[in-house]
């Protein structure tokens, strides 16, 4: 199944909301500062991702952590855990604020949430957890008119019981929305309740097609 962007030349932009991802779409990209908390711990920059994807315990953590079961400091020891087992040199405790440290924000996009919200348009925060820190360089109440979490909701993207919580807070229908992710899995799941998506890559690419998609005027050069 593809996702596809509902921004289509000579369409009429029918779309009333948005749903955004944070954590590479609003910062650096994932990889960056996976990479980055990798090379601390003396492995190779992709290691900290394929750890993370591939090892058992590591992945099994993660999967608690995002759903609210397993606190910060249980995700750091098994995740360390895992790095160590790579050849790492890893102190746990921790380990997701030193991966905040890396995930610089990316202020073009922060600033088309800013620009989205002046139009009218609400928009709804959509986030997998990653730590009580993942969020301490933005003002969520400034940013969103809703943040949807998974710890905090019980579940997590790519499941469609997200995005429905975020549409009812919304307090419009799931084919009104746009949703805006760099992962793909998580647009497909999203597409599942109707809800068109956009694969964020960079924003150069990304900020032209949300403001098509919410029909938004087109930034004109200085």
């Amino acid at each position: 199944m593809t996702t596809t962007s509902v921004a289509q030349e000579g369409q009429t932009p029918c779309v009333a909301a948005l749903l955004i991802d944070f954590g590479g779409v609003l910062t650096v990209p994932l990889r960056r500062a996976f990479g980055a908390l990798a090379d601390d711990a003396g492995l190779d920059p992709d290691a900290g991702l394929r750890v993370l994807a591939t090892h058992e315990g590591a992945r099994a953590a993660l999967g608690e952590h995002e759903v609210g079961r397993l606190d910060d400091e249980g995700f750091e020891d098994a995740f360390a855990a895992a790095l160590v087992e790579a050849g790492g040199r890893v102190e746990p405790r921790g380990l997701l604020a030193r991966l905040a440290e890396h995930l610089d924000l990316d202020e073009p996009m922060v600033d088309l949430v800013r620009e989205v919200r002046a139009a009218g348009v609400p928009v709804a925060l959509v986030s997998n957890s990653l730590g009580r820190d993942c969020y301490a360089r933005v003002d969520l109440d400034e940013l969103f008119d809703v943040t949807v979490i998974s710890g905090q909701v019980g579940v997590r993207k790519p499941s469609r019981r997200i995005y429905r919580i975020a549409c009812e807070r919304l307090g419009v229908a799931p084919g009104q929305c746009v949703l805006v992710d760099d992962l793909e899995h998580n647009l497909v799941g999203a597409a599942r309740l109707g809800i068109d998506g956009i694969h964020h890559r960079t924003a150069d690419e990304t900020i032209p097609r949300v403001r098509a998609a919410l029909g938004l005027p087109t930034a004109t050069a200085a």
